[in-house]
């Protein structure tokens, strides 16, 4: 009995280790941009309402297009799917807001199906594939980065990170703790999952 419980003890110990290091992994990652030139600068979808990209999905397409204007990229990728009620992806809302914003609609990629990050990260890959595109800046938000960076390399995407600066999660300090929080045990169950 006593040598089960040090082995329970030992076990749970080990649990909340990982976990810290995970907490620690994911909040260090999006406090350290990587920035450089690449193919492609990839935007994750978020909401969007009526067609107009929500505040926080604006923050990573504002981001974006300074990244294009800087020249770090020639081309950009936008993702999303239909959101429930929707009638627009969130691929096709990003489309719409760059080209508004003077983007060429020949410089842009769209992924109109993904419903999560992995499954945009996966059809953002194949489009690379097919454009001849091997490295993309990721843009979204901070705590998404290195989740995003493990998913690209799965895919076969040369990835660096790009989280937007000013994004309304980064900017409340007890959401963003949330987030980084949540991360924290996705990023583990998305190795598992995608890795096999």
């Amino acid at each position: 009995m006593n040598r089960a419980w040090i082995l329970l003890s030992a076990f749970v110990v080990s649990l909340i280790l990982i976990w810290t290091a995970a907490v620690g992994a994911v909040y260090f990652a999006g406090q350290r941009p990587a920035l450089r030139q690449a193919d492609a600068i990839l935007v994750l979808g978020a909401a969007q309402y009526n067609g107009r990209p929500s505040p926080v999905f604006k923050a990573r397409l504002d981001h974006a297009l300074d990244l294009y204007r800087q020249h770090y990229a020639s081309r950009l990728i936008v993702t999303g799917g239909v959101g429930a009620g929707d009638t627009l992806s969130e691929g096709e809302v990003a489309r719409r807001y760059a080209v508004e914003q003077g983007v060429a609609d020949s410089m842009i990629l769209v992924d109109r199906e993904g419903a999560t990050s992995a499954e945009s990260v996966k059809a953002a890959a194949a489009l690379m594939r097919e454009h001849g595109l091997t490295t993309a800046l990721l843009v979204s938000d901070s705590y998404h980065m290195l989740r995003l960076e493990l998913l690209a390399r799965m895919a076969g995407i040369r990835a660096y990170r790009a989280p937007a600066p000013s994004g309304p999660i980064d900017r409340d300090a007890g959401t963003h703790r949330r987030y980084v929080l949540r991360e924290s045990l996705l990023l583990p169950a998305e190795a598992i999952l995608n890795g096999r």
